[in-house]
């Protein structure tokens, strides 16, 4: 085992000296500023009771598994709650940690220090998070055996550890968020798919502390992506204004049908907070029965008049750069709002930029009243190999449209 790594279970207990060689104490925790940085340990915890005191880094002279801690200066201040401070023993050991590589949740068993020389002091700079056997076995002679008797007996067991910098910290009290004000960016940029894999692994806290933290768009594309039970409770856990934000960024009929499971007082309180154009396009939504074509569709489509042509098109897709990921089909429509056709999104770009857009038009507009019920909108995806169904009103003009994705979660929760 390198000389120069430390492992927080052979920190705890380790001795204390001043400049005269005299024992002041033994270390009761460490501690990360993770505003000031991520991995450096930067205070020391020492005392025995309620006397702690606390050694700030540029304290300490030397760390060694022999020796214990010995300090350059002597003029230590008592302990204070510091809501920008993060425990390693209180905060990090036996604690959940994402780890984003992994995309998984893992439990803390012990952390490994790097102890990096200077040539003037020493410092403990936090390199991995451990989560395996050979963890457990240290925590387990920790205070009966020797620290170095239990490296020597360690080393057949295969070590099983992630890096800090790969890791992410669940705060579970929303209250001390502020104290470790660690970034969830590695989490944001992970797969919503992945992202909803491990909050469903957390505990209710632990997802709450996610999501009243990371962006509200990546917040709501995991929230999709996530079993419908476990969304209730996610947004029923959050501040009004936050889960507002998030049901914003979502599809409205996918916001639809979430508010629907929700209380009456809840879903309003979140309806108040919204802005007016998702509010009123959800609202209009809620209207209607879950299982039809209605409670279905989603009102996020490209329409244009049946006079349009192909340069047009693009322009409107221009227009709704936000819809390009789930958008397959155009619609044309008659001076009433009426479908007239539906052009495939790939035909556009074969088609010369004046051609006229009705030309490129699917051979038979199929197309569903929004009270259809839902087992005859699924025979009619079936049926016709459809990817999006138009939906219409009782006069006839377009509503909003059904996508496969729709009908796919449907058939999934049957």
């Amino acid at each position: 085992m390198a000389d120069n790594l430390l492992f927080f279970t052979e920190l705890l207990s380790m001795p204390v000296f001043d400049l005269k060689g005299r024992r002041i104490g033994r270390v009761r925790d460490a501690a990360l500023v993770p505003l000031v940085h991520y991995s450096r340990v930067d205070r020391i915890l020492v005392g025995g009771g309620d006397a702690w005191l606390t050694i700030r880094y540029d304290q300490i002279r030397s760390i060694s598994l022999d020796s214990g801690i010995a300090l350059s200066e002597e003029q230590l201040t008592p302990y204070h709650e510091d809501e920008y401070m993060l425990r390693i023993g209180r905060d990090l050991l036996d604690q959940q940690i994402i780890d984003v590589t992994g995309r998984k949740v893992v439990r803390v068993n012990d952390l490994t220090f790097d102890i990096v020389h200077d040539g003037e002091r020493d410092t403990l700079s936090l390199a991995d998070v451990d989560v395996g056997i050979r963890s457990i076995f240290r925590r387990v002679f920790q205070g009966v055996l020797p620290p170095k008797w239990i490296r020597r007996l360690q080393q057949p067991i295969v070590p099983n550890s992630i890096k800090w910098d790969f890791c992410n910290v669940v705060e579970r009290d929303p209250l001390r968020r502020l104290r470790l004000n660690i970034s969830y960016e590695k989490l944001e940029r992970l797969h919503p798919a992945d992202l909803a894999d491990i909050v469903e692994d957390l505990s209710p806290a632990e997802r709450e502390a996610i999501f009243e933290t990371i962006d509200s768009e990546v917040a709501a594309d995991a929230l999709t992506e996530i079993d419908p039970k476990m969304q209730v409770s996610i947004l029923e856990s959050l501040e009004p204004e936050k889960a507002a934000d998030i049901v914003e960024e979502m599809a409205p009929d996918e916001a639809a049908d979430l508010l629907s499971e929700l209380g009456e007082e809840t879903s309003e309180e979140i309806l108040d907070e919204m802005a007016a154009d998702p509010k009123t396009e959800v609202r209009e939504l809620l209207e209607f029965e879950d299982d039809t074509a209605g409670g279905l569709m989603n009102t996020e489509y490209v329409a244009l008049p049946d006079t349009a042509t192909v340069l047009e098109a693009v322009s409107a897709l221009k227009d709704n750069e936000d819809l390009l990921e789930i958008l397959n089909t155009i619609f044309l429509v008659d001076g009433e709002g009426r479908p007239t056709a539906s052009i495939p999104l790939a035909r556009l770009f074969v088609a010369q930029s004046g051609a006229a857009l009705k030309e490129l038009a699917a051979d038979t507009l199929i197309s569903a009243p929004v009270d259809e019920k839902q087992d005859r909108v699924t025979e009619l995806f079936d049926k016709y190999n459809l990817l999006t169904l138009p939906v219409v009103d009782e006069e006839g003009r377009l509503a909003g449209v059904i996508t496969a994705d729709d009908i796919i979660s449907v058939l999934r929760n049957k």
